[in-house]
């Protein structure tokens, strides 16, 4: 502390007279901290943080990013050793055919892209902002978050489904900024079918409160909607994990001291009307928000009584009478501030941003386009992925010599210790036994760990005596890096390069082993088996089928193992672009370490209880 003031870091005028310096000195006491200016570099890192705290309580106007860019914690040095990630000429061909490959998946990932984006379509958009005179769902998020930089969650959702497309499955989800905080955030959009649910946008919203509750995320809703899809309401209603599950949901995360605030920006009808009133604090906007179980329509059907609805359920009625909100908003701008405002009464200790450098990897992310495997035998060495994913391209390589069909290290991202699980073939014997040695050893750690999956797309033929004894062995050694993955409480996040196919993926962390993350590059396949091995598959289950039968399953494996069919079913937290991967892993690190600077986590508590 004492160097930093000799440097000059902080001006007179800074100290305040040494009203904050002195301010330290009470705390430090109050603390039980040596204040002296000889100390270990942890002792002074914390009086340090101290002195800041302090100083920006009496000056708010001072710059923050001024001062945390001297307060940093000490980091252990980063000497790991640097991979070769170099493209070697004879793989050029393989390269190739990977980025022709990427290329078409990029174009229909833009593709899915713009029709998204689109939500319900120019209609619908006009009579949302010109004759309901509300917020389009993109505008409304721009005033809820810090900014546009935000972690969107499978916007690919409902393309595609049995009873048509619903663009976004209806619905905004993801995790973004709030004064600061990272917040899980789900919005309605009205524009798509008139904000109605479907039995995927339930899937969609039930994800996203899976997230918030298992990172410990704060979580926000902004609410305009009209209910359930009554024609699916089979698939709507009544199983377990169907539309009822997002108040059980609320209810748990509110007992786990997970906030959550509500933002009442339309309709909150039926079902819809349990999720504003079971939030913690919720925020109605005067006339466009509502909230009853049955509008105007069906009372007047029941009763005979005509009423409208803003007598019926509006602002002002459910703040000044039912007490079923606590703010109240003339204009919905106001209830954005007002949401962001409850979000800084939230009792978290964030510390002061690192401003550091992280250093780069050697080589372009945007070479990862064509390292993208088109199929499992257009697959180059998976270290040339890690070089371009790791700091410095620095990597710690863990029991190199052993098991190589799986290359498991430590390494750094964006500055976070990560351990790294990645496919190089097939997962054998000795490579399940080796990961499952890494898992364990980054468990106790406490380190959280990537998978890079690229699984095989077919299962192992069993014709011999020894090939069932390798089988039967390899069987036993992914069982047991199954229960490894399983029971690993460190964080996990999954990216999908390549394949993900058969019980390979499963030790690979797929998505039934409940990773923290899960995302798919645009080439990626999701299947049982590969669409190449249909005709194998087809021979053994029936061997009298027709070449036009042979040709017809082929070609439904193939739309059905898409990475864009698979993030059309929420089976994934989204498409990422492969040069973007560096950057989605660095965002996850980030919004899963936040848990660790709740105050509260882990007191018993009992949920809150509106009334």
């Amino acid at each position: 502390m004492y160097k930093y003031i000799r440097r000059g870091v902080w001006t007179r005028t800074e100290l305040l007279s040494r009203g904050a310096w002195n301010d330290t000195h009470s705390e430090c006491r109050r603390k039980s901290i040596c204040f002296s200016p000889i100390h270990t570099w942890r002792t002074q890192n914390l009086i340090a943080q101290l002195f800041t705290r302090t100083l920006l309580r009496r000056n708010p106007h001072t710059s923050k990013c001024f001062i945390s860019s001297h307060v940093r914690s000490r980091q252990l040095p980063n000497s790991f050793p640097v991979l070769d990630g170099a493209i070697q000429p004879i793989h050029r061909h393989v390269y190739e055919a990977n980025f022709r490959n990427s290329t078409s998946c990029h174009a229909r990932y833009s593709e899915c892209m713009e029709k998204v984006r689109k939500g319900g379509g120019d209609n619908a958009v006009l009579r949302h902002t010109q004759r309901n005179k509300k917020l389009l769902v993109w505008d409304r998020l721009r005033q809820l978050l810090d900014g546009e930089d935000f972690l969107e969650l499978s916007p690919f959702a409902g393309l595609g489904m049995p009873y048509g497309d619903v663009p976004l499955a209806g619905c905004v989800t993801g995790v973004g900024k709030i004064s600061g905080l990272w917040c899980v955030f789900i919005a309605n959009d009205a524009t798509v079918k008139g904000g109605t649910a479907y039995p995927i946008t339930v899937k969609k919203q039930l994800r996203a409160q899976d997230v918030a509750i298992q990172n410990h995320l704060p979580c926000v809703y902004l609410v305009d909607s009209g209910g359930g899809f009554l024609p699916l309401q089979a698939e709507l209603f009544p199983d377990k994990n169907h539309g009822g599950r997002t108040f059980y949901n609320e209810a748990i995360m509110s007992a786990m001291k997970i906030p959550q605030v509500a933002v009442v920006c339309g309709s909150c009808t039926a079902g819809g009307a349990y999720i504003p009133t079971m939030a913690e604090e919720t925020v109605m906007v005067e006339r466009i928000g509502t909230i009853f179980l049955g509008g105007p329509p069906l009372v007047k059907a029941a009763t005979g009584e005509e009423v409208t609805s803003e007598e019926l359920g509006g602002a002002r009625l459910h703040a000044e009478v039912s007490g079923c909100v606590d703010h109240f908003s003339a204009k919905e701008q106001e209830a954005y501030e007002c949401a962001r405002n409850i979000i800084t009464t939230l009792n978290f200790e964030l510390p002061l941003e690192d401003l550091s450098e992280d250093q780069d990897p050697l080589y372009s992310s945007s070479e990862l386009h064509g390292l993208a495997p088109r199929d499992y035998t257009h697959t180059l060495d998976i270290k040339l992925i890690v070089s371009r994913l790791t700091d410095g391209s620095r990597f710690q390589e863990f029991k190199a010599l052993y098991g190589t069909t799986l290359v498991t290290g430590f390494a750094r991202i964006e500055g976070h210790l990560v351990g790294v699980v990645a496919n190089n073939g097939k997962l054998t014997y000795e490579a399940a036994l080796k990961g499952s040695h890494f898992v364990q050893l980054c468990d106790q750690r406490g380190i959280p760990l990537i998978f890079l999956q690229n699984t095989p797309p077919y299962s192992a033929v069993t014709g011999t005596l020894s090939q069932a004894e390798i089988n039967t062995n390899r069987l036993k050694a992914q069982a047991s890096m199954m229960s490894a993955v399983a029971c690993a409480s460190t964080p996990k996040i999954t990216v999908v390069i390549g394949g993900c196919y058969g019980g390979e993926s499963y030790a690979m962390c797929g998505r039934s082993f409940d990773p923290n993350f899960l995302f798919l590059w645009p080439n990626a396949r999701v299947a049982a088996v590969g669409p190449e091995h249909s005709e194998e598959l087809s021979k053994w289950a029936e061997p009298e089928v027709t070449l036009k039968e042979k040709n017809q399953m082929k070609k439904r494996l193939e739309e059905e193992s898409s990475a864009f069919y698979s993030s059309g079913r929420v089976w994934d937290d989204g498409v990422i672009l492969p040069k973007d991967t560096r950057k989605v892993l660095d965002k996850c690190l980030r919004i899963i370490k936040q848990q660790d600077y709740q105050l509260t986590k882990g007191i018993q508590s009992s949920p809150v209880l509106r009334m």
